[in-house]
């Protein structure tokens, strides 16, 4: 590859999108800059969407990110229906060829469903947390299945909101992401605050007389009004079939973020090289800094620096919240480098033998009503 990009489009308005767009302009880039985005809206913070905007029903604006400073042509409202990358021309669903120079790929992903049931409720755009905080203003019974991150931050708005609520977890829900320790912190909060939690090898959604009901592997069968259902992503590459930049659903990039010497990929559609091997982290922090790395890639080549990630994640749930940084799940007990169990703001590190270590930070003091119902069991 050589010569000077003339025209970048960047396909994906989300965070990652933004950011690299941002950066190539900080980066030099001065030539024609497009971005395609399917929402008909600017690029907002997701993170708040389980968090904030769920929990207040006052809240209009804690989605809302800065105005944008790039200058791009932005084509909201349409979607990337495929990419030609031999003769660099992106196709919208609208018909429309978008010729490139460059090329970044931040299409992100989209919530997976369980069933193709209308009534199973998914929490993935703005949309969808606008249209849950309205239906929970009923304090309808709730089931939450899955018990990621996201299922519990949805099961603890849930309860503030007056909600009965019961999670459907394989195993104790946070363990696969935090380890045992801090997941047992975060379970025995959630108990106390009046979650009713069902640990179970597998679940699935059928169709009840009553509407949709959780049907669990070992026999019972969950029912409440609503069912939303919380059970990881899936990558959005479908229109880059046959482009050979997509392996087993994601997009497989160097260390400087790029999938091949034109084309750059940031965010939840991308697979890293990292120490703990190849792995896709849909982190909203990992799509910030993936992308600042790709699009200066983009734009100086061999000179841009490589990719050098710290994973950080933070939760706000059950009057907890939690900022980790490191490879986490974490095995055993932290050592306390400030505070202690059991309440009040306390700093954790899980120290690793050549070193490093694992911190995390974690207060108490969140207030959220201590709620005590449950949602409708049936055998």
């Amino acid at each position: 590859m050589s010569g000077t990009p003339r025209r970048i489009v960047v396909v994906g308005n989300g965070i990652a999108g933004l950011t690299a767009a941002d950066t190539l302009r900080e980066a030099g880039f001065d030539g024609e800059l497009t971005v395609v985005g399917d929402e008909g809206r600017p690029a907002y913070s997701r993170p708040a969407l389980s968090k904030a905007l769920l929990l207040d029903g006052d809240d209009t604006a804690s989605h809302e990110l800065p105005p944008t400073g790039h200058g791009a042509t932005e084509l909201l409202g349409v979607r990337a229906a495929g990419l030609d990358p031999e003769r660099r021309l992106v196709t919208l669903d609208d018909g429309t060829n978008l010729p490139y120079d460059r090329l970044v790929l931040a299409t992100g992903s989209r919530a997976r469903r369980l069933s193709d049931l209308p009534e199973e409720l998914t929490l993935r755009g703005l949309d969808d947390a606008l249209a849950l905080r309205g239906r929970l203003a009923a304090e309808p019974s709730v089931v939450v299945v899955g018990g990621g991150p996201l299922g519990m931050e949805i099961a603890s708005g849930c309860l503030a909101a007056g909600c009965r609520v019961t999670l459907v977890s394989q195993g104790v829900p946070m363990v696969l992401q935090l380890g045992a320790y801090l997941a047992g912190v975060f379970r025995t909060a959630a108990l106390d605050r009046g979650l009713t939690v069902v640990e179970t090898a597998a679940a699935h959604l059928e169709r009840g007389a009553g509407g949709i009901r959780v049907a669990l592997d070992e026999g019972p069968v969950l029912e409440a009004e609503l069912t939303i259902t919380a059970a990881g992503d899936v990558p959005n590459t479908e229109w880059l079939a046959g482009t050979g930049l997509v392996a087993k659903g994601a997009v497989p990039v160097d260390s400087r973020g790029l999938a091949r010497p034109d084309v750059a990929a940031a965010g939840d559609l991308a697979v890293l090289p990292t120490a703990h091997g190849p792995r896709r982290i849909p982190l909203w922090s990992s799509a910030i800094e993936q992308a600042k790395v790709a699009a200066r890639a983009l734009v100086r080549g061999d000179e841009a620096p490589p990719l050098r990630l710290q994973p950080y994640f933070w939760t706000e749930q059950f009057g907890l919240s939690l900022k980790a940084v490191g490879h986490f799940p974490v095995a055993g007990e932290p050592e306390y480098l400030d505070g202690g169990p059991g309440g009040g703001p306390a700093l954790m590190r899980w120290s690793r033998r050549d070193g490093s270590g694992d911190v995390a930070a974690l207060d108490y003091r969140i207030p959220i009503p201590r709620l005590r119902r449950t949602a409708r069991a049936t055998t």
